[in-house]
């Protein structure tokens, strides 16, 4: 028995814990180098097919020719252009108004006390995970009737109704964090709600604002169904919807180099605003995450 318990109270070196740290380090790199090839990879390779001309396009080679006549095509390209920049006016407003409207619903669900505050909250939720085939001929009447149909202003009107309730729900999660005592107190000294909201909570509330913006403004900068629906000529088409109707010279050929030129150059301006604002985007995701 003594020879058992001395057994058991043996500790191993720590020349193992060391190997064994290192092992998991290395493991966890791996894994990290992989899932970083898994989602940058296609962005690589369809920057490498947009340098490439004719046969070339068909030929597994990694390294880019470093061609740019497709981006000097699209550039010189008008029809395009305007998509970007309807694309950019679309998104940015949609951003706004949904952070606008959101804010405001977020600060009454998740401060004042009503009795159908959790329905409320559910059915916002059920609307948000709706399938946009749903609601599309319903939306196609309506801006008919405004009189808006193709126009940029249709589809600000459209996104609001995916943007607005994401915004609704992951803004009402933020608001519930800040501690009651600072409203308590703004309210003895007289402070409406509406100030409440706009000079005590929005200055807190920047980190959030900026993770809750940039993902509505990704949707809204992606969207394809809408837009294809509600816009006709090329001079209201969004971005998505032009690379889509991009033909080649003939109906047989597939324009594969320039659809590529043109994917990268949507992409691009998400990347930037990405990293631009990646430090708060970390905060807002990462807020209330820890008490104290």
């Amino acid at each position: 028995m003594t020879d058992i318990a001395l057994y058991r109270t043996v500790r191993k070196p720590a020349t193992y814990y060391r190997v064994r740290r290192r092992i998991v380090r290395l493991l966890q790199s791996a894994a990290l180098l992989l899932v970083l090839l898994y989602t940058l990879f296609p962005y690589y390779w369809a920057f490498v097919s947009s340098t490439k001309q004719g046969a070339a396009l068909y030929r597994a080679a990694l390294v880019p020719a470093l061609d740019f006549t497709y981006y000097r095509q699209l550039i010189d390209n008008p029809v395009f252009m305007g998509s970007l920049l309807n694309s950019a006016y679309v998104a940015v407003a949609t951003t706004f108004l949904s952070l606008f409207i959101g804010l405001s619903a977020a600060y009454a669900l998740g401060r004042i006390d009503f009795p159908q505050r959790r329905a409320l909250l559910m059915i916002i939720l059920m609307i948000s995970i709706f399938p946009q085939v749903v609601v599309l001929s319903g939306m196609f009447e309506l801006i008919n009737w405004m009189g808006l149909f193709n126009r940029p202003s249709a589809l600000v009107l459209t996104y609001l109704l995916s943007t607005v309730p994401f915004t609704t729900w992951v803004l009402t999660t933020f608001i519930r964090e800040f501690p009651r005592e600072l409203e308590e107190a703004a309210i003895i000294d007289g402070c409406s709600h509406f100030r409440i909201l706009m000079k005590i909570l929005l200055p807190l509330m920047g980190p959030s604002l900026a993770s809750t913006g940039i993902l509505a403004f990704i949707l809204a900068w992606n969207e394809f169904l809408f837009a294809l629906t509600f816009t006709l000529t090329d001079e209201n088409r969004t971005v998505p919807v032009a690379i889509g109707l991009i033909a080649g010279n003939s109906r047989y050929e597939y324009p594969f180099g320039q659809i590529m030129a043109a994917s990268v150059t949507v992409t691009l301006p998400l990347i930037l605003v990405v990293l631009f604002f990646q430090r708060r985007i970390v905060a807002g995701l990462t807020a209330g995450a820890v008490k104290g």
